[in-house]
This record gives structure tokens, C-alpha cells and sequence, in this order.
């Protein structure tokens, strides 16, 4: 009798990413990401995102500016570990070091617009994580900011940064696929035990719940692809006892016929698979939040063709390469913040029909 083996089941993020690192270690790094002027970057937060901040831009031979994090010993470990040449006793010291030309924020959800106000208000370039706010109030907030002090302000969302999703929307606008998009389907499902309901997935004074952690990748790669915003959209929710969203169920259509359909959880797990329907064939994606491949299936005869751009482990630094291209004056770059808003207004739409709403909101 055969063994039973036990089929490897997908990786959560935080080994992705180690993975993605590792294949690309020791590897010459590509001289076509950063090819506008190097900035002087500093970051608030030393989180798992902001380590491996640091970890991309060593791979480009870079090092972080600066550094400020609410405890002042985090900051200090992260220095040391990374060769950060200043560690500051408060972000309000970042935002007034003149050596500081672009600010990466890396703090959860509900503290974002704080440190955008500080940053942008400061004259400075703003990369921010996802979710980039809380809502699109906050966010309309932030782009009257950037526009006020003349500097930019960039989603980290890694879908609009990927140049997986920039040839694929090459060839589809060339019409290699006979026609713009037909139909978006896109699944992402994490496991997250009800064990802990005061950690960030789950408790709403840290701005919880799955659509502004997961559903905002679903939501990007959809409207990317899409001709204008969706101004149709209807759902149906399951919220976890915190009052946040846990599991939801989205179909949107915009003007020109353009539909997506999208499932959420937080305590389901479900392939990162998203599929992009048009005339001539599909295009599969899988693990889409940072996909440096695809396979498109064609219509005719259902061959299939593997395409390839990008790498997984550089991609934050394909989202400090956008930002340094938009502030030397790249408008495809900059123009990436409208994506940003309209996935917002529907997050921001979703969550008050769902009653889900924030202490901040309030």
C-alpha cells in the first residue's frame, strides 16, 4: 500500500517572504528597477514590513537614512541590524531632519494619517502600507496634503507596483487579448484562530477585519485591470464578534459592463488566486499580492502560455523605485494614487453598509 502523503498547502506571508529573499541572495541585483535619482529614505515602524524594507534595499547595495518607532529600543536593534545611520527620538525629529527626502510608513491602519499629516505637512515623499488609511475621507485628506506641499504621496499596496501586472496590462491594451477585461474573479482566504481576538486581525481598535488587511489586494488587482471604477457594487458579510469583517462575499460592475467578483475571510483559508476573463483567453494568477508570474489560457485550443516578469523578492523595491520615478516626474508613477482612492471608496462603502466602523470613525 502506497504511503499517504500530505499535500504541501500554501506558506503563510511572512515565510513567502523569506522564501522570495532567500532565491535572490547573492544574486547581482537588476539595473532596471531604481533608475530615477536615489532618495534619502527614513522609516516610521519596525515591523515585519519594515524589516523587510530593509532587506530590499540591501539587495539594491542601499541602506535606510533614518528610523523612529514608538519604542525608542526597537528602533535602536533595528539601527544595528540594518546599518540605519540615525535613530530618532520621535517622528517629529524625522519629519524636521532636512536629510530625509521620502518617508516609508509601515505603523498599523489607524495610526496612518497621523503620521501622514506630520510627514507630508514636513515637505516630505510619502510611501505608506496598506491600507494606506482607514477611509477615503482620510485619504482625500492625505492627497490635499501632498498637493499642498508639492510632494507625493504613494499606495504600498504591491499589485499596483509589480511588473508582473504592468505587462500583463501592456499586452491586454494592445489588444493581445482580444479586448479589455471581461470578468475579474478573485479569492483570498487566511486562517486566523478566534484564540486572540485583541490581535490586529480581529480587534477593531487596530482597524481589523479582512478588507482593509486582504481584501485591498483583491480590490487593487480588479480595478487595475478595469476601464473606470465601479460605481455598482453589492455584498453580503459575516462579521467576527469583535464587529469586524471576517467573511464577505462582493460582486462589482462598473460602467462599461465590467464585473468582479471577489471572496474574503480571515478565518477560512482559500488560494490567493485571482483569474482575469477577456475574449481571446483567461489569465490565472496565483499567490497574486506578489506574483512575478501568470499562465494564460487560451480561448481557441486552451494552450497555454507561462509568463514571467518580475521577481517576488524585490517587491518593495518596486514600490520605492515607482516612488522615486513619480517624484523625477514619471506621471504613469504618480497617476498610481488614483487606483488608491477608488479602491478605497469601496472599501470605505463596504465597510458602512456592514456596520463595520472604527473607535477613529466614530
Amino acid at each position: 500500500m502506497a504511503a499517504n502523503t500530505k499535500p504541501a498547502g500554501p506558506i503563510d506571508a511572512a515565510a513567502a517572504a523569506k522564501a522570495a529573499f532567500s532565491a535572490v541572495e547573492g544574486k547581482p541585483f537588476p539595473n532596471d528597477i531604481f533608475t530615477a535619482p536615489q532618495l534619502r529614505w527614513a522609516v516610521i515602524g519596525c515591523g515585519v514590513i519594515a524589516n523587510q524594507m530593509a532587506i530590499s534595499l540591501s539587495l539594491a547595495g542601499r541602506h535606510l537614512h533614518g528610523v523612529a518607532n514608538r519604542t525608542h529600543e526597537k528602533a535602536v536593534a533595528f539601527a544595528e541590524r540594518f546599518g540605519v545611520e540615525r535613530v530618532y527620538d520621535s517622528v517629529e525629529d524625522l519629519y524636521a531632519d532636512p536629510d530625509v527626502d521620502a518617508v516609508y510608513i509601515t505603523t498599523p491602519h489607524n495610526t496612518h494619517i497621523h503620521d501622514l499629516r506630520g510627514a507630508l505637512a514636513a515637505g516630505k515623499h510619502v510611501l505608506c502600507e496598506k491600507s494606506i488609511t482607514l477611509n477615503s475621507e482620510e485619504l482625500a485628506e492625505a492627497r490635499q496634503l501632498a498637493d499642498e506641499h508639492h510632494v507625493v504621496l504613494m499606495d504600498a499596496t504591491t499589485i499596483l507596483h509589480m511588473p508582473l501586472y504592468q505587462e500583463l496590462l501592456r499586452r491586454a491594451k494592445a489588444g493581445d487579448f482580444g479586448g479589455p477585461l471581461n470578468l475579474a474573479q478573485l479569492n483570498f482566504g487566511s486562517y486566523k484562530e478566534y484564540g486572540d481576538l485583541k490581535n490586529r486581525f480581529y480587534n477593531p481598535n487596530l482597524a481589523g477585519g479582512a478588507m482593509l488587511d486582504i481584501g485591498v489586494y483583491a480590490l487593487s488587482l480588479m480595478r487595475l485591470f478595469m476601464e473606470s471604477q465601479p460605481n455598482q457594487v453589492v455584498s453580503l458579510a459575516n462579521l467576527a464578534s469583535t464587529g469586524v469583517d471576517q467573511t464577505s462575499g462582493i460582486v462589482c460592475r462598473n460602467a462599461e459592463g465590467q464585473m468582479g467578483v471577489l471572496s474574503l475571510s480571515m478565518h477560512s483559508k482559500q488560494p490567493k488566486r485571482a483569474v482575469l476573463s477577456f475574449d481571446k483567453c483567461y489569465v490565472e494568477v496565483m499567490e497574486y499580492p506578489r506574483a512575478d508570474k501568470a499562465t494564460i489560457v487560451w480561448t481557441a485550443d486552451g494552450s497555454r502560455e507561462e509568463v514571467h516578469a518580475g521577481t517576488e523578492g524585490y517587491a518593495l523595491c518596486y514600490e520605492m523605485a515607482d516612488l522615486e520615478r513619480a517624484v523625477a516626474g514619471d506621471q504613469q508613477a504618480a497617476s498610481l494614487i488614483n487606483y488608491a482612492s477608488d479602491v478605497m471608496d469601496i472599501m470605505t462603502q463596504l465597510r458602512r453598509e456592514w456596520g463595520v466602523v472604527y473607535p477613529e470613525e466614530r
